[in-house]
């Protein structure tokens, strides 16, 4: 690698006085959750389905799990998975398994067998907390993983003794009944808790050295890799996060939205792990595609901040409820994941009442590296906006990385800084193909910097269309798409053509109620991009497929045009 310079033009573009290097404060991860406690012990900490909980509660739930988990023999070094929805039993056993010393690896609870296989066989779990509704998957993997606990709860279980009772019978009637009896020495969360004291082993860690969490990814790519993620790499996320946004919070006041998953490292660090650093409150919530039920407890409990991505976004604003609520208590929605389009941008913007601004990061940065300033004059749409305090950016050749590139040019996005991993579990020559020697990370995205610091991303670099010859990147025609009023949801994908290599394809959700043709699209695209860009086909569809976070999967729809 040729020798680094860079002169930060970034800077300049911060608004107010977020700073320019973040400190990453001593101690473990977990000393967020103790300062809580300590700090604002009565204010609420999380709220589910009606059930609120106090720090002070939260706190002495998180004790006794590490005390349950450390009965169960779990020592520093051990890994505990955990399965779970957004619900106080995630909270609870990811603070109290790394009290254990424990790292947490979080799964994905719509994972199938062969998923989970591949998560525990890598991490080497020993203990594992799941929901009663996953029992099954579990079940059908333990004897070829190194399970030797598993902890059981169910949704209802932080709910009142009345509800434990009608929920299975009412609610939840019927996915109980795909749900097996628990096997002998399996454990049911509410007694393992009751059998707990509020005891925490006492743990040494070295917070810059020892990990945290094993955070897959892989899910646009194929093969799960584990992200090792330190205490200090996800700290050093939060504090960033928490400068970026400093202007605009009050510590200890604010209410967070918690729709995107927990498990995925976005909502892990910017709705759980910030809002416990700031000793703020959490509104989780297990199911967002139940878009009344999250818009009625945005009307009821007036949250204020809302990490989202944009098609929660545009599931918000398109619900033909949303007029019934009133979302404008929010100040602030953070958007990543994927893109942004600026259409999906002013229409939320218009039912919230807030700005909306796009970040971005990935999964082995923990996750944030960018973001736009939190100012509507400040911010530039389309762009991921500028580098996170502490943090190193830059553009590098597509065929030789160790050629940095000048403003203006396309090439591959690459990032330094204190939020990023120590490398993939397992897979050393992985590590070595984006992690260099002096902490550089390539992400495989395709992006431009201009004069000024600010980023652009143009595509994933396995998402390039060539048609003809004719680079062709998905995003620009889906900024278009989005443009259509009839177009809810838009993807673009290359698919095989005998003539031109590589054609352009869309695939394309409609408003409600409305129709489309080919013809129409292809119209309104040939006035808005050149002809070698407009789709040669498209495909009208009821729902793009998604990952778990809501990112939408071009790689399923490829595969789907190849069978």
């Amino acid at each position: 690698m040729g020798e680094i310079k860079l002169d930060r033009p970034w800077y300049d573009h911060y608004v107010g006085d977020t700073p320019r290097e973040i400190t990453i404060p001593d101690g473990p991860l977990w000393a967020y959750l103790d300062r809580a406690v300590e700090e604002f012990p009565d204010n609420m900490a999380l709220h589910y389905e009606g059930v609120e909980m106090t720090y002070r509660e939260l706190g002495e739930l998180v004790d006794k799990a590490a005390n349950g988990f450390a009965r169960l023999g779990v020592t520093k070094g051990d890994t505990v998975a955990i399965m779970l929805p957004n619900c106080p039993q995630f909270v609870i056993s990811y603070f109290g398994a790394l009290k254990a010393g424990a790292t947490v690896t979080p799964v994905n609870p719509m994972s199938m067998p062969k998923e989970l296989r591949i998560y525990l066989q890598d991490t080497g779990a020993k203990t594992m907390v799941t929901l009663n509704f996953f029992y099954k998957t579990v079940n059908a993997v333990r004897q070829e993983s190194n399970l030797e606990n598993v902890i059981v709860t169910a949704a209802w279980d932080p709910m009142s003794k009345l509800k434990q009772i009608l929920a299975p019978l009412l609610v939840y009637r019927k996915q109980m009944k795909d749900v097996p009896p628990l096997q002998e020495g399996d454990l049911e969360w509410n007694e393992w808790l009751d059998r707990s004291v509020p005891e925490p082993p006492v743990v040494v860690v070295d917070p810059s050295k020892d990990l945290a969490v094993y955070q897959f990814t892989g899910g646009t790519t194929g093969i799960p890799k584990a992200a090792m993620l330190t205490h200090n790499n996800l700290k050093a996320n939060c504090e960033q996060c928490g400068a970026w946004m400093s202007w605009m919070a009050d510590r200890g006041k604010e209410l967070f939205v918690a729709a995107l998953p927990m498990q995925h490292i976005f909502g892990q660090t910017v709705s759980m792990n910030l809002a416990i650093s700031w000793g703020c409150g959490i509104i989780l919530i297990p199911d967002p595609r139940d878009i009344e039920n999250l818009l009625g407890k945005m009307d009821k409990l007036n949250p204020t901040f809302f990490p989202i991505v944009a098609t929660l976004a545009i599931a918000i604003y398109s619900s033909d409820v949303v007029d019934k609520y009133d979302i404008t208590s929010l100040k602030l929605s953070i958007a990543g994941a994927m893109a942004l389009p600026a259409e999906v941008t002013r229409k939320f913007e218009e039912a919230t009442n807030s700005i909306i601004i796009e970040g971005y990061g990935l999964t082995e940065a923990s996750p944030v590296t960018h973001a736009n300033p939190l100012d509507k004059e400040a911010r530039r749409i389309g762009s991921i906006g500028l580098p996170f305090p502490s943090t190193d950016s830059k553009i590098v050749d597509l065929d030789d990385r160790s050629k940095d590139l000048p403003a203006g040019e396309v090439g591959e996005l690459g990032v330094k800084g204190p939020q990023v991993m120590q490398g993939y579990h397992n897979r050393p020559e992985e590590t070595e193909n984006v992690l260099t020697d002096d902490g550089w990370l390539f992400t495989g995205d395709i992006a431009k910097m201009d004069p000024d610091g600010w980023t652009y991303i143009v595509d994933r670099k396995k998402d390039l269309i060539n048609a003809s010859g004719f680079k062709v990147w998905p995003r620009d025609v889906e900024e278009v798409l989005f443009e259509h009023p009839k177009v809810k949801e838009a993807a673009v994908v290359g698919v095989p053509d005998e003539v031109r290599g590589e054609t352009v394809k869309a695939f394309i959700v409609l408003e409600p109620g409305e129709s489309s043709s080919l013809e129409e699209i292809r119209s309104f695209c040939k006035e808005k991009m050149a002809a070698y860009k407009v789709p040669t086909d498209v495909e009208f569809v009821e729902t793009l497929p998604k990952s778990m976070v809501g990112k939408v999967l071009r790689r399923e729809l490829r595969e789907q045009e190849e069978e």
